[in-house]
Formats: C-alpha cells, structure tokens, sequence
C-alpha cells in the first residue's frame, strides 16, 4: 500500500457535502503534507469545482468513476490509501466501493446513517478485513462520531481517572442548522426498500446476535420526554438515536472482544436537550412533530412530501451554514455510582460544516497518524470512529477548534 500514487483519493467530490472536503483539504493541507485527488463519475463537474476553488487545489488530479462500474472503480481505489466517499444514499452507491476497499486493502471513511446497510457489511465483509488489517470505517459525520467518540472517552476516563468501570454514559444533544437533499434522499431510499423496521433493532450492529429480553428491553430508544435532574433540562427522544446508539454499542462491544471492555452491562442512551422554562413544551412538541414527520413518511403522503424537502446536490446556504452549532453534553455513570460529565461543541452546521469536519479529520487521522491508532497496525474489520481512530481523531479535533471536555 505504501507505494500508492495517493493517501487519500476524495470520491463524490462535485456533490453538495463533496465539494466541502475539496475546500476543506485546501484549507487545511500544507502543500507537499499529503498527495491526494479528486474522483466523480463527471469529470466536466469535477473541473468545475477545481476552477471554482482556485489556485490551491489547480495540480490535483481528477478521477473517474461511475460506482456501477466496478473494474473503474477497482481501478481507482487500487490507486490510493484511502477513499473518503461521500456519494449517498450508500445501499445504492456504496457497496461497490466497499468491496473494492476490501479486496484492495484500503482503508475507508464515509458519512452513512444506513445502519441496515452497514450490518450487510459487516456480515459480507467485516471477517476478511479484520485478516487484512483494512479499516472500513462507516458513520464519519455527525452521525456519529460526538456520540461514539464521547462515550469512547467518558467510558476511558472513568476507567484511567476513578479506576472504575463505566456503568452507563448519556448524551444530550442541543443543534441548530440545514438539512441538504443528500440527507433526505438516504431516508426516503431506507423506507422504500423496506429496510426501516429492520433499523429499529437496538443491537443491529452488534457482533454477537443473541441478547436476553431483559437487554432489549434495557436499551430500547426513548418514546417520551422526561426531566432529567443530570443536566436540570427536559430530555426529549433525539431523532438521530436510532443509529448513534447502536454504533456506540458495537463499538462497546468490539472493545469487549479486544478485553477493553468499557464496562460490565454498559449502556448508552441518548436524547435532545431543552432547556428554560419552557423545555417541557418545547420537548413535548418537538416529540409529537418528529412522531407525525416518520408516520407521514409511512404513507402515500411521502410522494406528496418528495418535491417540498431540498433535493440531491442541494443544501443549506452559506449563512445557515457558518451560523449553525452543535452542543452534546455527556454524563457517565461509574459502577460505584460517581458521575463524571463532558462536553463536545463547535461552530457550524452540525449536517455540514461539523460532517465535513469530522470525515475530513478521520481519513487524516487514517493518512498522517495510521502509527498511532488504536490496534495499529494489525486491527481491521468493519468498525467504527471510536475503535478504528479513538484518541487519535479526538486530539485532530481539538486543534481544529472543537471543543472536547471529559471530566
């Protein structure tokens, strides 16, 4: 792999959240830091989007590939280290190159949400990359690295700084941004072919398949808002729960296969933070909008709904985007009852500007810091941000300005 033409090879780069990694490594990337390209199935729109960023990135070379055209394909990911796509809905437009990566030995990010999809992966892939040592890393968005991520270091400080296990972690998310059409055309593609009853299986992504009804029970998404005394705010179900939380549980329970076990019986769970005096109704009435959002999707008023919500290659505006944020406050419980509590924040569009951010910085972190991984250079497998990158991405996010407090 060492002799590649390229560390890291941008795939989808002419779409909405693709043109953003362009501009991203422009801005971040010394010159000579890294060899990188740009690939698409268009090379007109890839030349478009060279021209429209400038000087910085006018020697980087573009690739192309249709994702239906496996041999193109292979040909393009036999050329780099790793591939960082962002071409989506990914159980369309993924497989293809997944398989690729696999065969060729080289690593890979993307932003995908489709927990279905990922669990194909895993039970087509995950065997023969885990051999390999290849790191298929899935969910390097905002789905979900603040949930997997923060439990990951909430979980290993109660460990290295109580000298305790970790019982449980939650998190409480507060957002303002856009949506783009990449988004929505995801979701509408998961309810089309049926896969969206298969998502609600709490332990989805887990390598082991049978769990007690005690378990199940245990870790079932929450359905109503409730004071939690933990943050003095109302927590409400968090519309992103159903994948976060079974991405955090595979990664609890591939470290308990590595004997890193966060905890006996860990659990995490995850809500929407409303604070003020009118948190209560603000959680009551963001629950029965997001109930009548996904009921409405069910039915024949989703073809009606189709033409109204922002379409593939569309998103928010710039001001919507640089003016967007996130907020995730973390408590962990430790088995002997002490808790410990973080913090994870930063400026920008968490669907965009802080996706970007977080799958620009894993494949940096798989480019620049492979040596410093977790299990490098042997582990591999179908993994996800916390057992593949851990504290590797956490500290590339902190130089970036983000703000990530354990404790």
């Amino acid at each position: 792999m060492q002799n590649r033409d390229y560390d890291v090879v941008l795939y989808g780069a002419s779409g909405f959240t693709g043109k953003q990694t362009v501009e991203y490594f422009a801005r971040h990337l010394k010159p000579d830091e890294l060899r990188w390209a740009i690939a698409g199935r268009n090379r007109q729109k890839l030349e478009a989007v060279k021209a429209e960023i400038g000087n910085s990135v006018k020697d980087i070379e573009v690739l192309v590939a249709d994702s239906n055209d496996q041999s193109a394909v292979d040909a393009m990911v036999s050329r780099t280290r790793v591939m960082l796509t962002t071409v989506g809905p990914y159980a369309l437009y993924g497989t293809s190159i997944v398989d690729a990566c696999v065969r060729l030995k080289t690593h890979y990010v993307d932003i995908t949400g489709e927990t279905p999809w990922v669990k194909d992966l895993i039970i087509r892939y995950h065997d023969q990359a885990a051999a390999d040592g290849t790191r298929i890393i899935p969910f390097c968005g905002f789905d979900s690295v603040p949930s997997d991520l923060g439990a990951y270091l909430v979980a290993r400080h109660i460990q290295n700084q109580l000298g305790s296990q970790c019982r449980e972690v939650k998190a409480y998310f507060q957002i303002s941004g856009g949506l783009n059409g990449g988004t929505m055309a995801t979701v509408f593609n998961m309810i089309e072919a049926g896969q969206a009853e298969r998502a609600k299986d709490v332990f989805l992504l887990n390598p082991d398949a049978e769990h007690s009804s005690e378990e199940i029970a245990r870790n079932q998404d929450p359905q109503f808002p409730q004071y939690d005394p933990d943050v003095a705010a109302w927590a409400g179900p968090f519309f992103m729960s159903q994948i976060n939380t079974r991405v955090v549980r595979r990664s609890s329970a591939l470290y308990e296969q590595w004997q890193a076990t966060y905890g006996p019986d860990f659990r995490y769970q995850e809500h929407m933070k409303f604070g003020g005096l009118l948190g209560g109704v603000q959680a009551a009435g963001m629950t029965a909008g997001t109930v009548m959002f996904n009921l409405a999707l069910q039915t024949p008023l989703r073809q009606f709904m189709k033409p109204l919500l922002p379409q593939p290659g569309d998103g928010p505006s710039e001001k919507t985007m640089n003016e967007g944020w996130f907020l995730c406050d973390l408590v962990g419980v430790a088995s002997d009852g002490r808790k410990v509590k973080g913090l994870i924040r930063d400026q920008g569009d968490p669907g965009n500007r802080a996706t970007v951010k977080f799958l620009c910085e894993s494949a940096l972190s798989l480019a620049l810091n492979f040596d410093e991984l977790p299990g490098a250079p042997q582990r591999g497998g179908i993994l996800t941000p916390a057992t593949a990158l851990g504290d590797v991405l956490a500290e590339r996010l902190r130089k970036t300005g983000m703000v990530i407090e354990i404790g």
